[in-house]
């Protein structure tokens, strides 16, 4: 009956510690030898999307890569949930002693780059963020105030209620403006439907709050911006990223011509190129 008993702690005691791994903020898989680079992937996308960088990467680099909780087949977490992901990163940067490192962030994954650069406790080599804005919210709604948005709202409830076939059509939608290659298009649909559909409505909300302009100022390492053109064009791009980075010192900026928010997707070879280059840069 000891023995019995001893067995069912054992389990319970197993079961708690997997179940509060499977609920983190963020899932870090490392491959590769070398200098570290940290890789933060966008909104509702695994980290494997980063796979074939890791692949020309990981030969000369540490690759960690990050999937966010509710992504990617991860447990999502409890809410607010973009901080928790925010405090997550940070501590996992001190915990495995990665000052110096590079990261490099895609979308909400460059917002989040760019929010750990300018924490003053931080030491970074380099941020690379790809399509990337500080404060996304700005730009999306007029007379942006961070405060008026909340996750009970009739559009988060309406995403909520819907069916899996009108969801779907919602997110065949978004994809068609995420990239210009159709078999890209069905992988970004295919990210948005296995997402954690909490952690997709509500999720976005936080995102839309975060607002790191004033916080550029605090960033005095180098940072380098690749931006799509597609599907604006090149000098409402231009127009827009000098706007939302005003605050920023100093960085480097390059234009993905034939690309739409998924450069990495839309122009691999350019963007392993690109990529390789400002790595090997001082």
């Amino acid at each position: 009956m000891k023995n019995l008993i001893l067995l069912l702690i054992s389990f319970v005691f197993t079961y708690s510690i997997y179940a509060k791994n499977e609920s983190q903020p963020i899932s870090v898989e490392v491959t590769g030898n070398g200098q570290p680079i940290l890789l933060i992937p966008g909104f509702t996308v695994p980290g494997g999307i980063w796979n074939p960088l890791v692949k020309q990467l990981e030969k000369n680099y540490e690759c960690h890569v990050v999937t966010l909780a509710g992504f990617g087949g991860k447990e999502p977490i409890e809410f607010p949930w973009l901080p928790k992901v925010n405090k997550s990163l940070k501590n996992y940067i001190l915990k495995n002693n990665l000052q110096n490192t590079t990261i490099i962030g895609h979308s909400l994954g460059g917002t989040l780059a760019t929010w750990l650069a300018a924490q003053k406790d931080l030491k970074l080599s380099k941020i690379i963020l790809i399509d990337a804005l500080p404060a996304s919210g700005a730009l999306m709604i007029p007379d942006f105030n961070p405060e008026n948005l909340r996750y009970k709202s009739p559009y988060n409830n309406q995403l909520l209620a819907m069916d899996d076939v009108a969801f779907e059509q919602t997110a065949i939608a978004m994809s068609k403006t995420m990239s210009l290659k159709a078999t890209a298009q069905e992988k970004i649909k295919n990210w948005i439907l296995e997402s954690d559909r909490k952690t997709y409505v509500y999720g976005y909300t936080d995102y839309l709050k975060l607002d790191l302009r004033e916080s550029l100022k605090n960033i005095s390492i180098p940072v380098t911006i690749i931006a799509a053109s597609q599907p604006y064009g090149k000098e409402m791009v231009k127009q827009t990223y000098k706007s939302q980075y005003a605050n920023l010192k100093d960085y480097n900026f390059i234009m993905a011509e034939k690309s739409a928010h998924f450069i990495m997707l839309d122009q691999p070879e350019w963007f392993f190129k690109q990529i390789k280059t400002i790595l090997s840069s001082k």
